[in-house]
């Protein structure tokens, strides 16, 4: 059975997740114990609250522009740009444009 994020395949990740009128989109691409990666579509407007998590998490932009608070300080990324949140951390985002993104969160020791 052939899976959207096969093992030893090339495939562009812009591809791999349409947009959502007014909505988020997120796919599962790896799963792990020590963490996963996940990528995700956000419409224009589309916002994550404030939270924190219990991983390090890395956003890396694939097409659009957000604002991500870390720490309630403002970070606008575009296309291109990362940026890595520390676990426990309260941040928040909001897309700017229709943006897609991938996370990568890996668990911090105990």
């Amino acid at each position: 059975m052939k899976t959207l994020f096969s093992h030893s395949q090339v495939m562009n990740f812009n591809d791999k997740v349409d947009y959502s009128t007014e909505g988020i989109v997120s796919k599962r691409v790896l799963q792990k114990e020590k963490g996963n990666v996940t990528l995700f579509a956000f419409d224009k407007g589309q916002k994550l609250s404030e939270h924190s998590a219990p991983f390090d998490a890395m956003i890396q932009v694939l097409e659009g522009k957000a604002e991500i608070l870390i720490n309630r300080v403002p970070y606008e990324l575009t296309a291109g740009q990362t940026i890595i949140m520390p676990a426990n951390i309260p941040h928040a985002l909001e897309a700017k444009t229709p943006f897609k993104v991938l996370l990568t969160m890996i668990k911090s020791k105990a």
